[in-house]
């Protein structure tokens, strides 16, 4: 393998005796994205095996998919290092000079061409990222990021240049249909969402900046054409994005965008969890769900947490210096059969047996005991009703920050906005049926907290109006599609293209979405309806009981406590650098843990707790009653258990009824809306 290095652009060579006739060449392009550090096959949060994650798992499928073919190149698009309670180990714990990170322990077995850079790779620092990936044996890519510091950046990097080699071309030898030997100049490019700046502005300001997408790669894949490219494989750590207006300057997802980009042959691509091609799409124009392709361009999504395998085959015709893609056919292979509940593949024993030590070490961390909880938090109602798995994190993130406030704001009343992170996932894989928080009452542990605040954002509070917080509940009022008081149709009352972390519940305010109306924002808070309204019976009560709505409400103003994510996207009304007025170091998990230890009030002496936190939803939202001469028939999905079941009957605030199970092993309710 190839030791990455950095400067602005790489030629991978192997010297090879060929034959320059026209052949027919299959090649086939592997990709594993999002692995978020789930390197086991195991689910640190219920401590069991898990077969539906891993790349111990995925790696199996990695030998049976290169077995397969003649030719094949293996690459990663991103988002390694943080995710998993192994991701967050790791950061706590330090890599000392030489030590190889656990994700690069397990890829450095399966003969990587390159890896991509994800935005989650900048999490932990720059310090920490540098570490991680010199211990990996194969070159890293990324076209988009610059140096921005005066004195330079790692590596001898200077202040305006790539901070990653933008791309590399791998002379890859390949064996023709007639068994006769070639060489294919294959080009890689990466990219990552110019949005890092925002997200983690603490670890990046000042430091680097990050460019357009869409314009990188206008600029450098001609370049990569003159340099000798005879394929173009684009690795973009980016979802499919819009297709009515793929030209968005510096948008996150550009996937879509790219396949306009002549000369581009793949895209293997993510960030967005989700299975390309899959039926999902299918009303995506030009988009062929059955060859896998976006306008014409081969492309694949596999999922995230190693539940997939992204397979690109492509046909080239032509012989050394010349050659074309005539044909291509993509796919997403599973490692787990949700509908049958049966794992496809077993694990990678050497993958298994490289993380052992870290593996360990993750066990005892995640088991650190923090306190005590009075209830159950499971994310199963978290999408149709007030929910303890975000009560507590708002709880915490108000506590926080109003003891951290500064004394000229004092008198603003405190709120928080926290999202559900595990509510299913976005519902398109079989494995997203065991994404909700399921943590029970009674002893906490440090994995509880990583359970309930899946990320490690820091903590950032905002101040706002509540005009501007009506405008940011609209935004989230999105996650609800649109109900027919007048239908007997079944209609389903969850928007799944809507990602749950943008559906911000702002505890302190009480109100109900009316889903009989339109919604006023997409999924980006971007405006599709000016006069729609679906917050209705907005309203904050003061600590002196005076009540405060309509034109009251609208001028008064509030902090709110969130996350640096949210805080510096400018996304949400309210929100954006000209808002923020405080930022703390503490992650929100850290506040969160800190929270929940102070509730159970430690008795150093005993080492036994002598209270407990509370996490009971205050209900401060809900749906508001439809009105209607119908029986309707409004549906929701969650998780389908036992566990589920009950905690269902026993919280449900409206009357709900399990009626049937989805493809994907999705429990259905009906849900009254009516009553």
């Amino acid at each position: 393998m190839y030791k990455k290095s950095i400067f602005m652009f790489s030629v991978l060579t192997t010297a090879v005796s060929v034959v320059s006739f026209a052949a027919t060449v299959d090649l086939r392009v592997l990709e594993t994205t999002d692995l978020h550090t789930n390197i086991m096959d195991y689910n640190y949060y219920a401590g069991k095996v898990d077969p539906t994650i891993g790349l111990a798992r995925t790696a199996s499928l990695i030998h049976e998919s290169a077995a397969q073919s003649k030719n094949y190149v293996l690459v990663d698009n991103g988002d390694l290092l943080q995710g998993s309670p192994m991701g967050d180990y790791m950061a706590k714990v330090g890599l000392t000079e030489g030590q190889v990170h656990p994700a690069y322990k397990a890829m450095n077995q399966l003969g990587y061409s390159v890896g991509n850079i994800g935005n989650h790779e900048f999490n932990y620092g720059l310090d920490f990222l540098r570490n991680s990936i010199s211990g990996a044996d194969f070159q890293y890519i990324n076209a988009n990021v610059y140096c921005a510091d005066a004195n330079g950046c790692w590596n001898g990097v200077k202040n305006g240049e790539h901070l990653f080699t933008p791309y590399v071309i791998e002379e890859k030898t390949v064996v023709d249909r007639a068994g006769n030997k070639h060489v294919v100049k294959i080009g890689y490019i990466g990219f990552v969402p110019p949005q890092i700046l925002l997200w983690d502005k603490q670890n990046l300001e000042g430091k680097v900046t990050a460019a357009d997408i869409l314009e990188t790669a206008k600029k450098y894949v001609p370049e990569m054409k003159d340099k000798g490219a005879d394929i173009i494989v684009a690795i973009p750590h980016s979802g499919i994005g819009s297709s009515e207006n793929p030209g968005d300057p510096m948008a996150e997802n550009a996937t879509y965008s790219l396949t306009r980009v002549k000369g581009i042959d793949a895209i293997m691509f993510g960030h967005s969890h989700s299975v390309f091609p899959s039926a999902r799409y299918a009303d995506l124009p030009n988009t062929d769900v059955e060859k896998g392709l976006l306008n014409g361009v081969a492309s694949v999504m596999p999922g995230r947490w190693g539940d997939n395998l992204g397979i690109v085959d492509l046909t080239l015709e032509g012989s050394t210096g010349n050659w074309k893609v005539t044909d291509a056919q993509t796919k997403s292979l599973p490692i787990f059969d949700g509908k049958n509940k049966t794992p496809l593949v077993e694990a990678d024993a050497n993958i298994r047996e490289s993380v052992a030590t870290e593996h360990e070490g993750t066990l005892a961390f995640v088991n650190e005991p923090i306190g005590v909880a009075a209830a159950n938090m499971y994310s199963f109602l978290t999408l149709v009703q007030d929910d303890p798995s975000v009560q507590i994190v708002s709880d915490a993130q108000i506590a926080n920050v109003t003891a951290k406030l500064p004394a000229n704001l004092a008198h603003l009343p405190v709120l928080s906005a926290s999202a559900p992170f595990k509510a299913g996932g976005r519902h398109s894989t079989t494995s997203d049926t065991d994404q909700y928080v399921q943590v029970s009452k009674g002893e906490l542990t440090f994995k509880n907290a990583a359970d309930l605040y899946l990320y490690p954002n820091t903590m950032v509070a905002v101040k706002a109006t509540g005009a501007e917080l009506k405008d940011w509940l609209e935004c989230s009022a999105n996650q609800f599609n649109q109900i027919d008081p007048k239908s007997t149709e079944a209609q389903n009352l969850i928007n799944f293209n809507h990602p749950t972390y943008n559906f911000d519940v702002i505890d302190g305010l009480t109100y109900q979405f009316d889903v009989t109306a339109p919604t006023k924002f997409d999924r980006d808070c971007k405006v599709v309806n000016a006069d729609a309204s679906r917050v209705v019976n907005l309203s904050f009560k003061d600590a002196n009981g005076k009540v405060f709505s309509g034109n009251d409400f609208f001028k008064k103003e509030f902090i709110v406590a969130s996350n640096n994510y949210r805080a510096f996207g400018g996304k949400f009304a309210g929100t954006g650098s000209e808002h923020v007025i405080l930022e703390l170091p503490d992650t929100n998990r850290e506040a969160l843990a800190a929270y929940i230890t102070q509730t159970s009030k430690l008795n150093v002496a005993t080492g036994k707790y002598e209270g407990k936190v509370n996490p009971s939803a205050d209900h401060n939202w809900t749906f508001k009653t439809i009105e209607t001469n119908v029986k309707l028939d409004v549906r929701f999905k969650t998780q389908d258990s036992e566990k589920a079941a009950a905690f269902i009957e026993e919280n449900q605030k409206r009357k709900m009824s399990k009626v049937d199970t989805d493809e994907l092993g999705f429990a259905v309710y009906q849900i009254d809306l009516a009553n």
